[in-house]
């Protein structure tokens, strides 16, 4: 339990909020094409819930082990489980076996209890995406657009699960794309805190690139891609109507001020920037678009 406890606060649980409301819609979505009763969606909608957090962890703890050299010469991230001591290496090998292990397990379960065996035969290859994030800001400043594309795998991943036909809707393809633009915008505005030990360790990413204006620039053109798409989903998507069209116009309202935050007071308000707006934006795209769905099924 206590190296439950070390491994879940330094991969914050917490931000699985980031992903998880996106993969309820989905889910509702897969459910609504399908013609499934939203009644038959608690088994698959919370295979689907414990799948991605085994997910989640195999991928931070991935990240965790690749970047523990880097994270000890950075002073903000010298702290974290394993370069500080607290969490073993091999511990963490461990876990993220066990995590990846269990992510299977459940994606092998789709196939024995709802004969869909989709989830489990691309399980491996999901992981292996997702788990390669922390290798690219050594070769790529465009790390952020597969960390962004990495979330956005968690709609399509979930509509797979539930109706793998919902795949032939545009809906869906444009909810993973704003998440790709979205996620990705916000790692942008998140890796501003590391331009200088980036640019000293020879790291890549978009700001020790193009310096922080010039990633502020590309953070900003990603949420107005983001905005689009969001809205995209609102028009193509018969079920949706005011209640989405309003969290559309308020996630952009969101970002404004996410990046109204970071022009005023630069980096020392992440605890704002980072987790509470986009974790709004989250929460409020997945519940507004599955209120509709729900209202629109009767």
């Amino acid at each position: 339990m206590s190296v439950f406890r070390v491994i879940a606060d330094d991969i914050k649980i917490a931000h699985s909020i980031f992903a998880l409301p996106f993969a309820v819609l989905a889910a509702f979505m897969a459910a609504q094409v399908g013609s499934m009763p939203f009644s038959s969606l608690a088994l698959p909608l919370g295979l689907v819930v414990v799948a991605m957090v085994f997910a989640r962890t195999a991928a931070m703890l991935s990240n965790r082990i690749l970047d523990h050299r880097i994270d000890a010469e950075n002073p903000r991230t010298s702290g974290r489980a394993i370069p500080s001591g607290r969490l073993p290496v091999r511990t963490a090998v461990s876990a993220l076996v066990i995590s990846s292990l269990a992510f299977l397990l459940v994606c092998g379960l789709f196939g024995m209890l709802r004969e869909n065996w989709w989830p489990l035969l691309l399980g491996v290859p999901v992981l292996a995406w997702i788990c390669a994030y922390g290798y690219f800001k050594r070769f790529t400043w465009m790390c952020h657009l597969w960390l962004g594309a990495s979330l956005a795998l968690s709609p399509i991943a979930s509509a797979i699960a539930v109706d793998p036909a919902a795949l032939a809707t545009p809906p869906i393809w444009l909810l993973a794309g704003m998440v790709l633009c979205w996620v990705s915008g916000f790692d942008v505005i998140y890796a501003l805190q590391d331009v200088d030990v980036d640019r000293r360790d020879g790291l890549n990413s978009i700001p020790a690139r193009f310096g922080v204006g010039g990633a502020m620039n590309f953070s900003r053109a990603l949420h107005v891609f983001a905005c689009v798409l969001l809205f995209a989903v609102y028009r193509t998507e018969p079920a949706f109507g005011p209640i989405f069209l309003a969290a559309t116009i308020l996630v952009a309202v969101l970002l404004l001020v996410e990046h109204a935050t970071v022009h005023r007071w630069g980096t020392t308000r992440m605890a704002i920037t980072f987790m509470t707006i986009n974790g709004i934006v989250s929460i409020l795209v997945g519940t507004a678009g599955s209120v509709e769905l729900l209202q629109a099924a009767g």
